[in-house]
């Protein structure tokens, strides 16, 4: 089992930055894809960005050229930074990953983030 340790978010007017990190712990020899989702009120959880152990990474089109994800395979943490935040993206942001060989996946207990205009 991987456990998933998310730290960074917070309040941040329009037009600003906030960096998200998590940290993999437990089982992770068999982690596969590492990234973040988002959900925010009243809508369904969505992929933000996500990374292939070898630095491949897929971003939603919302957020294009403005987040950039990072991975360190040796430190297993995955890192989002976020910039020119706007009111549409104040929701949870919520580590992920998955495992070679299996269809599990673990999530973090999700972090807010919040921009306000």
């Amino acid at each position: 089992q991987v456990q998933l340790v998310e730290s960074g978010g917070g309040l941040v007017q329009a037009g600003g930055s906030l960096r998200l990190s998590c940290a993999a712990s437990g089982d992770i020899f068999r982690i596969n894809i590492m990234g973040w989702y988002r959900q925010a009120p009243g809508k369904q959880r969505e992929l933000v960005a996500i990374m292939s152990p070898g630095g491949i990474p897929v971003y939603a089109d919302s957020v294009k050229g403005r987040f950039t994800i990072s991975r360190d395979n040796f430190k297993n943490t995955v890192s989002l930074q976020m910039n020119s935040l706007n009111p549409e993206d104040t929701a949870v942001y919520y580590c992920y990953s998955n495992f070679m060989g299996t269809l599990r996946a673990s999530w973090g207990q999700g972090t807010q983030v919040t921009v306000s205009s």
